[in-house]
């Protein structure tokens, strides 16, 4: 099981990468359109985190874990199986592969297929 991509949804984003760069010694890219405006950074071991914004009103403020899955469409239907609500289903992200993101037990969680 690895974290892809760990994305953190914030009411301010930039205070949240200026704590993550001073406490981790890392730089965050600029806001990347293709990922909701999120700026990232690739961690040691390959593992990306993205911080971005509130993309609608309503979007409250999530970490959500991205799990790294060979086939995005049976892991779908595997935690559709075990009551799990599909929030959006695969999409493609050009040059990034696939991705999910599914609620269960109250808690979000995504699928990310490169």
């Amino acid at each position: 099981m690895k974290v892809h991509y760990l994305e953190i949804v914030t009411t301010d984003a930039e205070s949240v990468c200026k704590a993550y760069e001073a406490t981790n010694k890392i730089t965050f890219s600029e806001p990347e359109p293709l990922l909701g405006g999120a700026r990232t950074s690739v961690l040691a071991d390959g593992t990306m985190v993205g911080v971005r914004g509130q993309l609608r009103e309503n979007e409250t403020p999530v970490v959500r874990p991205y799990w790294l899955v060979e086939d995005i469409e049976k892991a779908i239907a595997d935690v559709e199986a075990n009551g799990a609500e599909v929030a959006v289903p695969p999409m493609e992200i050009p040059g990034k592969g696939k991705f999910a993101i599914y609620i269960l037990s109250s808690v979000e969680h995504g699928f990310w297929q490169i």
